[in-house]
């Protein structure tokens, strides 16, 4: 068993947590139990200091005033980027990952992201909301992605970014592509939580971290979970 805990940073709950995505902290959390691998894993709040420190920061959805007011504290607070020059794994959903964007769209408005990858969002003419499916970037070797998608965002990646995956039923980004994979940065529009219906996805966070391929879990409810999801699309 490893001493050293995976420290787990869920950002700004009070702020974005609207659809559930404290999910995906519970997924990391066990999933790294069960290997025996420790886990420390808190919430910072708006009005606390973000610690540079931690291994992997996990930013959920949310709506357009506190989506703003997240990106002005994190720009003005800089945990989050000095995390990242030290190699840190970024999970963002929904809200948080065009935070991670160089701008987005609030309230009407255009807002300054945190220029972490080469993205931006604006507004669809439509609301995406329903079941998405894809399949994954395959330098990242995971089977295909699936999750719910409830937005009225469009991101585009910039010319030397790679999608998360590709669209074969939603919308995602842009009918086309679906979230961004940028070192070890990963967004998504993906709710349900994401890494309940991905828990590939979850694992591939955690071998980042420690710096090797995790042993495989008995995944069979997560599987037949998945099965459905995926059957119910074709």
């Amino acid at each position: 068993m490893s001493t050293e805990a995976i420290r787990i940073v869920w950002v700004y709950p009070d702020l974005l947590s609207t659809y559930g995505d404290r999910g995906n902290l519970l997924i990391l959390d066990q999933r790294a139990r069960r290997r025996g691998l420790p886990v420390e894993a808190v919430g910072v709040n708006y009005d606390q200091p973000l610690p540079d420190s931690a291994d992997i920061y996990l930013l959920g959805g949310g709506e357009d005033r506190p989506q703003v007011l997240a990106a002005e504290k994190l720009r003005a607070d800089g945990g989050l980027h000095r995390a990242v020059s030290r190699g840190a794994a970024i999970f963002s959903v929904c809200a948080g990952y065009q935070l991670l964007g160089t701008s987005f769209y609030g309230n009407g408005e255009r807002y300054q992201g945190l220029g972490l990858i080469d993205l931006s969002s604006d507004r669809g003419e439509t609301r995406a909301v329903g079941e998405l499916a894809g399949d994954v970037t395959p330098e990242l070797g995971l089977p295909p992605l699936t999750g719910f998608e409830n937005h009225g965002g469009r991101t585009h990646l910039g010319p030397n970014v790679r999608p998360l995956a590709s669209v074969k039923h939603g919308v995602g980004n842009d009918g086309t592509t679906e979230g961004v994979w940028s070192g070890r940065m990963i967004g998504t529009y993906l709710h349900g939580p994401a890494l309940a219906r991905n828990p590939a996805l979850a694992d591939l966070l955690l071998s980042w971290v420690v710096g090797r391929q995790l042993p495989p879990l008995d995944d069979e409810w997560p599987t037949k979970l998945r099965g459905e999801r995926l059957a119910a699309l074709s």
